[in-house]
């Protein structure tokens, strides 16, 4: 890629204010400042055309890995980011650089009027050396959004399997939804450390909500049975609806040495029995 003529880069500079308010414009126009503030967009044109035309006036390499383009690759990362926490998409991400083009090509078509094959020669070179700006937003932001959706997964998870002390020494988690290997290990990692936590000697486990049990449902919940009762603790099912209790026996599921019950109460009930506690009715 060559490098922008000196002329080009003093024109960046003598223009540089009706650069930015040319670029905002374009940015209101397509929508990549929508439910931006103006004055943050205002802030960040200026401040990213004042790196832009720092590293071009010292004759940086156009290769905006290379040291020159630190701080510019660095405002970009932090930009992206900060549109992917507010919502917005990559097209109003990407927008940002990309609305740039139209006030940069309008300014150098102005100035190289009466040169035509140095104009194209310095589009083209703008040109790419946006483009290459633009990727580099595109890719920080869909970094940045894969980093959001895994954290939002991580707390729905965590939202999704809630450890519920029903009485001392009785923990219950209600599972809903279909349970996989990724939900089965923030369940075990809950669960235990709430036993842990609480001294807890029994742990009811309520698929009510769980859609279907198949084998390898049914194996994540031997699973974490057998940590529950690793943990010194008993472990009682509760929830098993008819159709799935004839669809372990369809499958030929082994559940022998696990306590399930039909619904929560009942499962209650047996708990406080091991406990040696009785409820009964106020007179």
């Amino acid at each position: 890629m060559a490098v922008l003529q000196q002329t080009t880069v003093e024109s960046f500079k003598s223009a540089e204010a009706e650069l930015s308010a040319s670029w905002r414009a374009d940015l209101e126009a397509s929508g990549a400042a929508r439910n931006l503030k103006a004055d943050d967009v205002d802030q960040q044109t200026r401040e990213f055309l004042r790196l832009l035309t720092a590293v071009l006036e010292k004759g940086g390499s156009q290769n905006i890995t290379t040291a020159d383009w630190d701080e510019a690759r660095q405002f970009l990362e932090k930009l992206s980011h900060q549109r992917a926490l507010a919502g917005q998409d990559s097209q109003q991400t990407a927008n940002f650089i990309f609305a740039l083009k139209g006030p940069v090509f309008a300014l150098l078509q102005k100035q190289y009027a009466d040169s035509p094959a140095t104009l194209a020669e310095q589009l083209w070179e703008i040109s790419q050396l946006l483009d290459v700006l633009g990727m580099h937003t595109i890719r920080t932001y869909q970094k940045s959004r894969e980093s959001v959706i895994k954290r939002q997964q991580e707390e729905l998870l965590e939202l999704s399997t809630p450890v519920v002390k029903l009485w001392d020494g009785v923990l219950a988690l209600p599972m809903i939804g279909t349970l996989d290997s990724q939900r089965t290990q923030v369940v075990m990692e809950s669960l235990l450390q709430r036993i842990v936590d609480t001294g807890s000697e029994i742990a009811i486990i309520d698929i009510t909500g769980v859609p279907t049990v198949d084998t390898l449902v049914a194996q994540h919940l031997l699973k974490t049975v057998t940590a529950i009762r690793l943990m010194g603790a008993d472990c009682i099912i509760s929830g098993v609806r008819p159709q799935i209790a004839q669809t372990i026996v369809h499958l030929g599921l082994d559940l022998q040495g696990v306590v399930t019950k039909a619904n929560l109460a009942d499962a209650l009930a047996l708990a406080l029995r091991r406990l040696g506690l009785t409820v009964t009715k106020a007179v």
